[in-house]
């Protein structure tokens, strides 16, 4: 279901609902022992996730050493399968998931619109996240930060030989070299082809198109086809996961091209019919402490916008990349142009 048919689906209650949320945001909540209590009782909590499914389930195995009364459902897939199916299923009256949180903030316009999300605001999300790090009715905050590199096995391709730029990429000795996700499965990499098509035009892509690259789906997927010597050098894919891996020993490097590397949000939100509702306000409180988001940080190499996380000195730290941002809504409306330029230059 894309984009434009969920607004169809459901325009006219979902936009009494949106009406209805957005008043501003609610007080900030604490985590009480009536809360802990009440969260106990329901026993159970759903969440969707485009994170990687190891880091997703390291955060429910956090949560449920705090509360053990409480288990973790995991649903992990790429940021617009996660989008497609809260789709479906509300547009359908189905509501399974209490949490969800996807790396393509625009996915969070839509959720909105909708009325399909819960407002609350986490003590810690008050405290710590900045402004434009959360919606301002309080209906969703950033869990996460990512970024779409480059990277090469360094054991493969010389320093000397390695790119060093995007436009690096459309050497004729890269061809048949690398690898790349796809806008229509990835969030980040949704954020990261708007965020190059403004930076260099469609006429790179259209050039990238003919380097042989081997296409996969989800940005997860360059760094371990890295890690298993399928092909050498990561056109795009997310950081994260080259962090996880090197610290696995794979001799992998980031590169940060001088043009800019684009970074995505990845908003996380209680939606609006959360079967557990209690076990849905402590788990999305729990994102956001200090503990997960470092376990986030430490185990799976997540960017945070807390001021608090401890940063490792192996890796370099958002103040020394030059970042490229994108508005969430300027992503949104250019959602149909990005997935059939792309389908033209890469097929489908």
């Amino acid at each position: 279901m894309s984009r434009t048919m969920i607004a169809a689906a459901v325009f006219v209650g979902g936009l009494a609902l949106s009406q209805a949320a957005s008043a501003g945001a609610p007080a900030p909540y604490p985590v009480t022992s009536d809360l802990v209590a009440a969260a106990t009782k329901e026993g159970h909590v759903v969440y969707y996730t485009s994170t990687d499914v190891q880091v997703a389930e390291k955060l429910g195995a956090a949560f449920k050493a705090k509360y053990p009364g409480i288990s973790v459902q995991v649903e992990r897939a790429g940021s617009e399968r996660v989008f497609q199916r809260i789709g479906q299923e509300y547009s359908s009256g189905v509501y399974n998931a209490d949490v969800i949180e996807t790396s393509d903030a625009a996915h969070f316009l839509v959720f909105k619109d909708q009325g399909w999300l819960s407002p609350a605001v986490p003590e810690d999300v008050a405290k710590y996240w900045p402004e434009k790090d959360r919606d301002p009715d309080g209906q969703y905050a950033a869990f996460r930060c990512t970024l779409t590199v480059l990277a090469y096995r360094s054991d493969l391709v010389k320093a000397e030989d390695a790119p060093r730029t995007w436009t690096d990429l459309l050497d004729p000795k890269y061809k048949g070299k690398l690898v790349k996700s796809h806008p229509g499965y990835s969030g980040n990499v949704m954020t990261a082809t708007y965020a190059m098509s403004q930076l260099l035009g469609w006429d790179y892509f259209e050039k990238l198109g003919h380097q042989g690259i081997m296409q996969v789906q989800s940005s997860t997927e360059p760094p371990k086809i890295l890690s298993q010597g399928e092909r050498p050098i990561q056109a795009d894919g997310n950081e994260y996961n080259v962090f996880i891996l090197q610290d696995k020993g794979v001799p992998i490097k980031v590169v940060y091209p001088p043009e800019g590397t684009s970074i995505a949000f990845g908003n996380a939100a209680i939606l609006g019919h959360a079967p557990h509702p209690n076990a849905a306000r402590l788990f999305y409180a729990f994102m956001f402490t200090q503990e997960a988001q470092q376990l986030n940080y430490d185990f799976g190499g997540l960017r945070s916008v807390r001021p608090d996380i401890k940063e490792k000195a192996t890796r370099t730290p958002l103040s020394q990349i030059k970042l490229i941002y994108s508005d969430p809504a300027a992503v949104r409306d250019a959602v149909d142009t990005i997935k059939q330029k792309y389908e033209q230059y890469f097929g489908t």
